[in-house]
């Protein structure tokens, strides 16, 4: 009985330590975003948008971070990507269901837009689409950033 006990805890110590480590979504604390996400979701509600989808996170330097999302047919998107500041790159791919790429922006540091990535789209089909942010930023290997997608409000 004793070892049976040992044996069931040294094989619970050893599937802790062999197993692979997974990814977490962090949030972060970036007032200098968060005032450029108040601002954004102003100016837009003006324009009959209304944001259905938002998340902050905490990116690494020059890695894509895989976001899925539901879009539904005929519906008008406007999709936002706000970067760290001092990111000297920002860069979203967007892709269908059949992993087909639909839509690509990229922003440098120093642009009109700065360090917002700004596009509308209108899913020809109701399907999952998977949009990919990435920024690279050579002073910081953890940086935040700021995803939204606003959706059009028809008013009759």
């Amino acid at each position: 009985m004793k070892s049976l006990i040992i044996t069931t805890f040294l094989f619970i110590l050893c599937a802790e330590t062999f197993a692979q480590p997974y990814v977490q979504k962090t949030a972060f604390d970036n007032e200098s975003i968060l005032a450029q996400v108040d601002s954004l979701k102003t100016e837009f509600a003006k324009q009959n948008f209304v944001a259905v989808k938002e998340a902050s996170m905490v990116m690494d330097s020059e890695y894509e971070i895989p976001v899925i999302v539901p879009l539904k047919e005929g519906t008008w998107y406007r999709i936002i990507f706000i970067g760290d500041i001092t990111s000297r790159l920002y860069e979203v791919r967007m892709f269908d269901w059949n992993e087909k790429q639909v839509v690509y922006q990229k922003k440098m540091w120093g642009d009109v837009d700065g360090n917002i990535i700004n596009y509308d789209y209108i899913p020809r089909f109701s399907e999952y689409h998977m949009i990919k942010p990435v920024q690279i930023n050579k002073k910081k290997e953890q940086i935040g950033g700021y995803f939204i997608i606003f959706k059009k409000i028809i008013k009759p």
